[in-house]
Order: C-alpha cells, then structure tokens, then sequence
C-alpha cells in the first residue's frame, strides 16, 4: 500500500466534494490496509460517458495506492431505477434492455480503471440468489420517514407526482450491495449522498463497521446548465472518435473549463484564455482515451476543419442511408437514440445535408451526401 501523506492529500482533495468520516477515512489510508472501494453503476443506456469517468477515475486512484477497487454493475437494480435527482418515476427497464445495455460497459471502464485488478461484481448474484427475504431484511434497516425526507422525493410529493415504494426501496438495495461486497469506503456524485449515507445504516444493520463515503461534484455538460446525460444529449462520449470528442470539448462553455481540468484530468490549467485552455484541454483527454499523440492530430484536424471551413476528411459511413428519411438515418448513424429524438434535431434546424439545412423529418436522403449534425459531426451516405 502507498502511504505517501501527499498522495492521500491529493487522493482526498483534488476533485473531491466531501469525505464522511474523512478522519477516519484517512486513518485507514495511512494504516497500510487494503481498502475494499466500491463504485456502483446501473446500466441504464448502452454507452459510457465523461461525468462517468469522475468517479472512476477516483477508483482508478485508489487502486494506483494498492487498494482493492470492487466495480458492481446494478444489472438487478437498473431493473427498478434509481430515483435521484428524478421528478417522475423512471421508466422499468427489461432484463433484455439491460444485458444490451451491459455489452461493452466493461471495455469502456476499462479505458480508466484496471479491470484486471478489480473485483468486477453484477448484483444480481446475490439478488436474483436470494430473492425477497434479502430485500425484506435489508428494508429493516431503514424507515419511510427517512426515505421521505429526501429532497427529491419530498419535492414530487409537493408537485403530487408519484413516487412508488419500489424507488423507496432503490437505496436500501445499493447499501445492501456494499454489505455484500464489504466495502469499507463508497464513492459516488454528490447526488448519491443520501444513497450512500443509507448504505452506511444498511451495513450497520448487519453488525458491519460502517464505510466512509466520497461524494465528487457532478460534471455540467455541454449546455452548460444539466448534469451530463446521454438523454439529454450534452455528453461526451469515452467511445466517441477522436475528432467527435475534441470537438466537442472546444464547444465546452468558459466557465466550466476549470472544473473539466479538475475533474477530468490531472493537470493544471495553465492559460487565462479560453480558447487556448480548452485546446490544450481537448488535446490532454483525447490522449487519454485514444492514445497518445491522437490529441494534437485531433487539435489539427478542428483547426482545419473550423477555422478554415473545410470538411473532416475521416467522415464515418452511414451504412444502409442512402435513401432513407433524415430521421432513419440519425438513428443508422447512432445520432439519435429514438425518431423523437431525430426529428427534435431535423426541427431544431440542427442537421444539414451537403450543408444546407433540412427541417423535414420526412425528407430522403440520397446516396452520396454528406450529413452534418451541429458543428461537428459529419457522415457521408
């Protein structure tokens, strides 16, 4: 175990919001003990994005201390859906949907954490194994007057949405995961605070010394002003090309440039001007995902393409578009998840087809053409 007092500094502060009990949290770092450090993910869309990465990066870091880190992906619990930070009840999702959605999640969270030493964990092992009586006694740990004094849910009771007691249920299963996996510490986004805090009370319901947590700031997306979320497509993508990523991060509003250096990457921020902060920042986290080198090609090829006005000349295929409706073809090309969400960007005005702009959802795209989505993307037919 590393028990450099300055990288346990830097562990406990760079991109960290809170540490509950950070004393004694910082004991057990400077004991020599391995910790058992649990992060918890529902699979709950197919892809992984940069607001994921903040806490797996800070899984990554304990793990480069020698702790143990324990990655569970909530296949049983994206069945039921977290409630937080949600105004309305989330949608189930099928078992089919979530195997989908699990395909390659581990190859993603492997571009920051190291699968191979991690202990990679599905909750339905124990979940699916030991069916109610689990869940009932799990639920004696916590009461209703605590579930309903959640902001989020007191907020739906006071808009008089509803709120099922499945989601009442959703953070006394998470603390149960950490007594089935023995976490000694939990890291997750601010707004698992009351989640994790319940885990706590759902280990010391097993007679389990409680863990400490680790909540990080959540990372704003690309509007500016929302949590970054596939669904409200302000993301940036860990598989996203090279060039769809940079760009992207060069269209990262000012102010948030500070908290992108903190949160996802290791480095300072070392220029007051924006443009230049966010190039260096562009060419730092593409390195990071697609290898080194691959971020000043990617600076490159924005500059070509942005500043001089030129096409991108590594434009994806859409295959199978060539007269299809525009809507048809984002979805081909896996710009859009669903039609209303394809037609939300043709009504938009947001899509162009051999640069001029297309607003009939219903409009056929020939063969041969370049589609342009935004300021960014560019396929060709």
């Amino acid at each position: 175990m590393v028990t450099d007092k300055a990288a346990i500094a830097q562990l406990l502060s760079r991109g960290v919001e809170e540490a509950i009990v950070r004393e004694h949290l910082e004991a057990a770092l400077m004991s020599g003990k391995q910790l058992r450090v649990k992060f918890g993910i529902d699979p709950t869309s197919p892809d992984l994005h940069l607001g994921h990465g903040v806490p797996l990066r800070k899984l990554r870091q304990f793990q480069d201390l020698g702790h143990k880190a324990v990655l569970i992906i909530g296949d049983y619990t994206a069945r039921i859906g977290d409630p937080t930070g949600r105004s309305e009840e989330r949608k189930p999702l099928t078992s089919e949907q979530v195997q989908e959605h699990m395909r390659e999640y581990l190859a993603q969270a492997g571009t920051i954490i190291d699968i191979k030493e991690a202990e990679i964990r599905y909750n339905s092992e124990w979940f699916s194994r030991e069916g109610l009586s689990a869940v009932l006694e799990a639920a004696r740990a916590a009461t209703v007057q605590q579930m309903l004094h959640r902001a989020d849910f007191k907020k739906r009771m006071e808009e008089d949405n509803d709120i099922s007691v499945m989601e009442l249920l959703y953070p006394v299963l998470q603390g149960y995961d950490s007594v089935r996996v023995k976490a000694d510490v939990e890291i997750g986004g601010t707004d698992q605070k009351f989640n994790l805090l319940i885990g706590r009370r759902v280990q010391r319901h097993y007679a389990m010394a409680e863990q400490d947590i680790m909540t990080l700031p959540l990372l704003v997306g690309l509007d500016g002003a929302l949590k970054m979320s596939k669904s409200k497509d302000n993301y940036i993508g860990l598989t996203e090309s090279a060039n769809v990523m940079f760009g992207k991060i060069m269209s990262v509003p000012d102010e948030l440039i500070d908290s992108y250096y903190a949160l996802c990457t290791d480095t300072e921020r070392t220029t007051k001007d924006p443009r230049e902060a966010k190039l260096a920042l562009g060419e730092i986290i593409v390195d990071m995902y697609h290898g080194k080198g691959e971020g000043k090609k990617a600076a490159e090829e924005f500059v070509r393409v942005f500043s001089k006005k030129e096409k991108p000349e590594d434009r994806p295929k859409i295959k199978k578009a060539g007269n299809k409706t525009i809507v048809e073809s984002l979805i081909l090309a896996e710009i859009a998840v669903s039609k209303s969400d394809a037609r939300r960007l043709v009504e938009q005005g947001g899509v162009r087809v051999n640069d001029e702009v297309v607003k009939d959802p219903k409009a056929i795209v020939p063969p041969d053409v370049t589609v342009q989505v935004g300021p960014r993307r560019f396929y060709d037919t």
